[in-house]
């Protein structure tokens, strides 16, 4: 394929970008994350006008070069589609103008959320009269690790530089060229908004195994943040030193209750399956109460195959659903489709089915559908998951779609951050204490 910009063949500069090798890139990690380092201190001390005023300036440079930033996609997604990446992985990896527009609009959202650094206590004054305060502060460092996902370069950097911290990205090979040049007019944007360029770094080499370095990187490095796939993930954890925030796979259920309004569940579950299939707060498990299952399950069945979702249905599924249902195995209801698949199985009562997503999900995203609101509370309140929607699609678990302007990732660990992790997921706190000579005797 050759692509053209202002009319021109560009086809020579489709070479992607080349990057250092390994073995030369250890000096270059250090220095950058050192530089990080350094810039998290003078973040720390900035007020809550400089940063939005940078979140500002980094829009409205995106905006002005949206047209250089879908060039350099293009050549991300045709090396993607060369090297058989999957329809999931390519859909995450595509900008196009409204995806740009959105990462736009993602910080100017940002800019006009609370500052989470003004969430101070009032204090308190101790026996000796010491006077006691807690404050909120920014926890530093942030190394960002993910795959694919160029918006994720925008969308890390604006909650880091909102809550006062610098950000350390390194994204995966297969969207090089999209964030390279992204990086790029975000430090430029920095530059104007007068703050440190250094605040947003990026690891110049895709090869992963540089990727241990990182996560090792204590002296300056405060948290690690994987985005991507399980195995990703599971050798992340097991590599650090650093503390790591994160969430495993996206192993999502909806469950229509015999009390559910039968057209909103059917809304429900295609959005929760459909809307889009290959992120982590899809729908990979229905789960239907047997007493609405013979209404339900053939209805569902008929539009999910208008939308080429596969069925892989238990026996009562697969009598009622008929030949469009698929025989499931016992594995289907442990496996994270991230595509036009799904498990679905009938339940005899809401403790079935909370008994089935604690032992079967991965504590992400799930829902009832019900118009019972005791039956609602019972599993609001049992289902052990960082976040339960009771008659709301698994897809609104997001950080836009919960006003917290945008996201770092969703945590689906209960230290120190569980759930869609925004601006207030990003700081600490620590304690400011005065006194006029107190000593301990």
């Amino acid at each position: 394929m050759t692509m053209k910009k202002n009319g021109k063949s560009v086809a020579s500069k489709q070479k992607r970008v080349q990057t250092s090798a390994p073995s030369d890139y250890t000096t270059e990690l250090i220095k950058l994350c050192a530089q990080a380092k350094e810039a998290s201190r003078i973040l720390a001390g900035t007020s809550l006008e400089q940063r939005n005023r940078a979140l500002t300036s980094i829009a409205e440079t995106l905006e002005k070069n949206k047209a250089e930033i879908l060039f350099r996609n293009e050549i991300d997604l045709e090396a993607g589609r060369r090297a058989g990446l999957s329809p999931a992985l390519l859909d995450r990896l595509a900008l196009t103008d409204r995806r740009v527009m959105d990462m736009a609009q993602g910080l100017r959202e940002v800019a006009v959320l609370s500052d989470p650094l003004a969430e101070n206590d009032p204090g308190w004054d101790s026996p000796s009269g010491l006077r006691v305060q807690k404050v909120r502060v920014p926890l530093g460092v942030i190394a960002m690790i993910y795959e694919a996902r160029p918006n994720v370069t925008v969308d890390a950097t604006s909650l880091c530089l909102k809550s006062g911290n610098a950000v350390v990205l390194r994204g995966g090979k297969e969207a090089v060229d999209s964030n390279t040049l992204l990086v790029h007019l975000i430090k430029d944007a920095l530059g104007k908004a007068g703050l440190p360029r250094e605040s947003v770094q990026f690891v110049g080499t895709t090869d992963r195994s540089v990727i241990r370095d990182l996560v090792r990187m204590d002296a300056f490095v405060d948290l690690v943040i994987p985005r991507g796939g399980e195995e990703m993930v599971n050798a992340i954890r097991e590599m650090a030193t650093v503390p790591v925030l994160s969430h495993g796979k996206g192993l999502c259920s909806v469950y229509v209750d015999q009390d559910a309004d039968l057209d909103m569940a059917e809304r429900i579950v295609l959005n929760s399956k459909i809307q889009r299939p290959g992120v982590c707060n899809a729908m990979e498990t229905l789960l239907v109460h047997r007493a609405v299952g013979k209404t339900f399950v053939p209805r569902i069945v008929r539009r999910l195959a208008e939308s080429r979702v596969t069925v892989r249905g238990d026996l009562e599924v697969q009598t009622w659903g008929g030949a469009a249902v698929t025989p499931a195995v016992a594995a289907d209801f442990d496996t994270e489709f991230l595509g036009l698949e799904l498990a679905m199985k009938a339940v005899e009562s809401v403790e079935e089915a909370v008994t089935h997503i604690n032992a079967h999900g991965s504590h992400h995203s799930d829902a009832i559908v019900t118009a019972n609101e005791n039956t609602a509370q019972q599993f609001l309140a049992r289902v052990d998951s960082a976040a339960v929607f009771h008659n709301a699609s698994t897809r609104l678990h997001d950080g836009s779609a919960l006003g917290l302007g945008t996201e770092m990732g969703i945590s689906t660990q209960k230290l120190h951050a569980r759930g869609t992790m925004g601006l207030r997921e990003l700081t600490t706190t620590k304690y400011i204490v005065r006194g006029d000579g107190h000593i301990r005797e």
